[in-house]
């Protein structure tokens, strides 16, 4: 197999970069590698929950293979959003019902149950990656209203004569 005209280029530019610096090829030439993972359609329907619903999918994965995969499956039914935006939520609901399955059946040779973790792992992974994207770094969402500032505590004491009609005792403090 013959490399490509755009290796040819990369291989070119690599070599200037190369000759270019004295002390070789180093991390810092300049050159920007950028990796993005391709996804199968079954880890492509994990969907993106809220971090405590992960958490709990996780831990339900970690004690019964596939349950929490099975639960995240209704996720999808209530609107949450995977990586596979061009299929029906019926067919991604499918196909999370199918790696539960999947992950219930080869549970007995251990394989099913450490497939549930990582499942669960990912369902997590991609709740706080959501949450990033979300609120940008902020810590809110967009679209509702900046919380309130937190008010001052109200003081233990005040310096005020108690009320016509009460006494003054030793537990007016309380009161």
């Amino acid at each position: 197999m013959e490399p490509s005209h755009k290796d040819a280029e990369t291989a070119a530019a690599a070599a200037a970069v190369a000759a270019a610096d004295p002390r070789g090829a180093s991390s810092s030439s300049g050159v920007v590698v950028q990796v993005r993972e391709k996804k199968g359609p079954l880890r492509a329907a994990i969907p993106y929950m809220p971090f405590p619903v992960a958490v709990i999918c996780l831990f339900l994965n970690t004690f019964v293979p596939g349950l929490g995969t099975f639960v995240s499956a209704f996720a999808v039914l209530c609107g949450a959003r995977t990586d596979l935006p061009d299929r029906h939520v019926c067919c991604v609901f499918w196909l999370n019902v199918a790696a539960a399955l999947i992950q219930v059946l080869t549970a007995i040779v251990m394989v099913g149950w450490i497939m549930s973790i990582f499942w669960g792992m990912d369902m997590v992974i991609l709740a706080i990656s959501q949450g990033e994207s979300v609120d940008g770094g902020t810590g809110l969402v967009p679209g509702l209203p900046r919380p309130s500032p937190p008010r001052p505590p109200a003081p233990l004491h005040t310096n005020t004569p108690p009320p016509v009609g009460h006494s003054a005792s030793i537990f007016s403090f309380l009161f």
